[in-house]
């Protein structure tokens, strides 16, 4: 299997990166894991009606995990490995969420991923998207973003090394 060359994890949710991320890490999964086995790992958790819906057609009025992954599949094949799937570090949103936060002179010492996301809850997103740094859509997953960094780096991960400079 061929590794792709460019940051493809860019393009994943930090939900379905979150999932991908699990999988892969299991112990007890075969190694390497590709989007088909995501998929079908997906796919046999879901109820069984939802199954059948999703043999006829699936609709949804905002994409769901299966979509987005299905999509993934479209673009860059089946046996693409899931690993390069998997975001390390935050998104273009996060970062300038974290860059705000690291360039505010009232925060004291190095923001960590609890900082931002206090910073998150108390209306930084909404602010950045008030001076035209966010667009109005972009900040609605800025807390689920957090909360997946959270969960892979630990709370007192320093935010500005999980920054992306593009």
């Amino acid at each position: 299997m061929i590794r792709n060359p460019i940051d493809i994890a860019t393009r994943v949710s930090p939900r379905l990166s979150a999932l991908i991320k699990k999988r892969v890490e299991d112990p007890d999964s075969e190694q390497p894991i590709t989007l088909e086995d995501i998929r079908r790992f997906f796919v046999d958790f879901l109820p069984a009606d939802f199954k059948e819906a999703e043999r006829l057609h699936h609709f949804d009025v905002a994409p769901s995990l299966l979509d987005e992954l299905d999509a993934l599949i479209e673009q860059f094949g089946p046996s693409a490995l899931a690993l390069d799937f998997i975001q390390t570090s935050a998104s273009e949103q996060m970062s300038r969420v974290i860059d705000a936060l690291v360039n505010d002179d009232t925060h004291e010492g190095a923001p960590t991923l609890t900082d931002v996301k206090n910073a998150i809850l108390n209306g930084l997103g909404a602010r950045l998207v008030g001076e035209g740094a966010l667009e109005e859509d972009e900040d609605d997953t800025l807390l689920a973003e957090i909360d997946v960094l959270i969960e892979y780096f630990g709370a007192d991960a320093l935010a500005e090394e999980l920054m992306r400079y593009e």
